[in-house]
C-alpha cells in the first residue's frame, strides 16, 4: 500500500542510480550510521553525566556530604540501570540491518560523534517503551489511543464489516502500539514511521519479542530533576505487556519506513488514516491535509488526536507554518472534509513520568473527518 519504503539499495540496483540518487543514498546511509553510533554511545554518555554528579558532590564541603550518606550509593544504582538499558540497546541493534538493505554497522565510526540532540533521541526512544509497551503506560495509552480505537470500531464494527477488508494507515506510528492494536482487532493496518530511532526499536519489539514482560528498562534514569524519591529515578518497567506476535490469522499488518509525504501518493487506497500526536510534525501542515484527502477512499475517515506543538517552529534552517486549530479546521473543511465528531481540550500526556513532581499535560484536539462518498478519486 505504501508507494515506496525508504531502503538502501543493493549493489546491483546502485549501478543504475543517478549521481543525485547516489548522493542521497550516501546521506541516508551516513544518517543511519549516526543513529547507530548514538545508540552505541548511550552507556558512555550516561556514565559521564553520573560521574559529573559524583564529582560535584565530592566538591561539596565534607560536612555537607555527611548529610547525604546514601547519595553515592544511589549513583551506583543508576550506573547499574544504565548498564542494563545498554544491554537492551545492544539487542535492538542486533537486527537493525533488516530495516534497510545493505548496510553494515559493525565497525566503530568515531567521526560520527553523536550530538546532544542524537542522545536525547535515544533517551526518548527508551521512554517510548513505557508509553507503548508497558503495563505502566496503560493509562497514557488509554487517553491517546482509546478515542481513536473507539472511533474506528464505531464506524467499522466487526459485526457488519470484515475487519480484514478495512485498510487503516497510522502515520507517525512510533513503536507501533496503535497500529498493533488495530491489527489485534483484525483490521488490515500499516504503520508508517520516519525516525530511525523508532524504527530500530519497533523492529525489535514487533518482530523479536515473543512473550510478555521478558525485558526490563529504566526509562527515568536520565531524569535528574523533580524526583520525590531517589528510587523514582531508578524505577523500572517491563515490556512488552502483550505478546506482539499474537495476531488473528490472516491479518495484514506491516510497517513502512519513510516520510509520510514521500511514501504515500496512490489515490483512494485507505479506508481510514489515524493520527495520534503526528499532525504537528509537518513543515507545512496543509500538505498533510491534502495528502490524507488524496489517499483516502471516498467515504473514508481521518481520525486525529493530538496537540499543535509544531516540531520545526523556531528551528534554525527549517521552514514551518504554524496554524491555530481554528485556521487548520478551516483548511480541512475547504479541502472538502466533513467533520463528524470533534472535541477540544482532550487531556493527554506523552512519555510522562507519573511519579515526577512536574507533570506536562496537553490539551489536545480530537476529530473525525470524513471524505464524502461522492468525492472524486484524484
Amino acid at each position: 500500500m505504501a508507494d515506496k519504503a525508504k531502503a538502501f539499495g543493493t549493489a546491483e540496483s546502485r549501478e543504475h542510480l543517478s549521481d543525485e540518487d547516489l548522493k542521497n543514498e550516501m546521506i541516508e546511509h551516513e544518517h543511519f550510521l549516526r543513529v547507530i553510533e548514538a545508540f552505541k554511545s548511550y552507556r558512555s554518555h550516561c556514565l559521564r553525566r553520573i560521574q559529573s554528579a559524583e564529582d560535584y558532590f565530592l566538591e561539596m564541603p565534607e560536612h555537607h556530604q555527611q548529610y547525604l550518606p546514601g547519595f553515592r550509593d544511589n549513583l551506583d544504582v543508576m550506573r547499574t540501570c544504565v548498564a542494563h538499558n545498554h544491554e537492551v540497546i545492544k539487542m535492538l541493534l542486533q537486527d537493525a540491518e533488516v530495516i534497510f538493505e545493505n548496510k553494515n554497522h559493525g565497525n566503530e565510526n568515531p567521526h560520527l560523534k553523536p550530538t546532544a540532540f542524537d542522545m536525547d533521541k535515544v533517551k526518548t526512544t527508551i521512554k517510548q517503551f513505557y508509553r507503548d509497551w508497558s503495563e505502566a503506560g496503560r493509562e497514557e495509552r488509554a487517553a491517546c489511543y482509546g478515542p481513536v480505537l473507539t472511533a474506528v470500531e464505531k464506524r467499522f464494527p466487526p459485526d457488519t464489516h470484515d475487519p480484514r477488508s478495512v485498510n487503516i494507515l497510522v502515520p507517525g506510528s512510533g513503536l507501533g502500539r496503535l497500529a498493533h492494536e488495530f491489527a489485534r482487532r483484525g483490521y488490515s493496518c500499516q504503520g508508517n514511521e520516519w525516525s530511525l530511532f523508532m524504527l530500530i526499536a519497533s523492529n525489535f519489539v514487533l518482530n523479536k519479542c515473543k512473550d510478555t514482560n521478558d525485558y526490563r528498562l529504566y526509562p527515568w534514569v536520565h531524569q535528574w530533576s523533580n524526583n520525590v524519591r531517589s528510587s523514582h529515578q531508578t524505577a523500572h518497567i517491563t515490556f512488552p505487556d502483550v505478546n506482539p506476535s499474537e495476531l488473528p490469522d490472516g491479518v495484514n499488518f506491516s510497517m513502512a519506513a519513510g516520510d509520510f509525504l514521500e511514501v504515500y501518493h496512490s489515490p483512494g487506497v485507505w479506508d481510514c488514516v489515524s493520527m495520534v500526536f503526528f499532525l504537528d510534525t509537518a513543515h507545512n501542515v496543509v500538505s498533510y491535509v491534502e495528502t490524507v484527502w488524496k489517499i483516502l477512499k471516498p467515504g473514508g475517515y481521518w481520525i486525529n488526536l493530538g496537540p499543535l506543538l509544531y516540531h520545526y517552529s523556531d528551528v534554525p534552517g527549517e521552514s514551518s507554518v504554524e496554524l491555530s486549530y481554528e485556521d487548520l479546521r478551516s483548511v480541512i473543511c475547504k479541502i472538502g472534509f466533513d467533520i463528524e465528531e470533534e472535541k477540544e481540550n482532550v487531556k493527554a500526556t506523552y512519555t510522562q513520568n507519573p511519579l515526577a513532581m512536574l507533570q506536562y499535560e496537553y490539551r489536545c484536539v480530537y476529530f473525525v473527518a470524513r471524505k464524502p462518498l461522492d468525492a472524486p478519486v484524484s
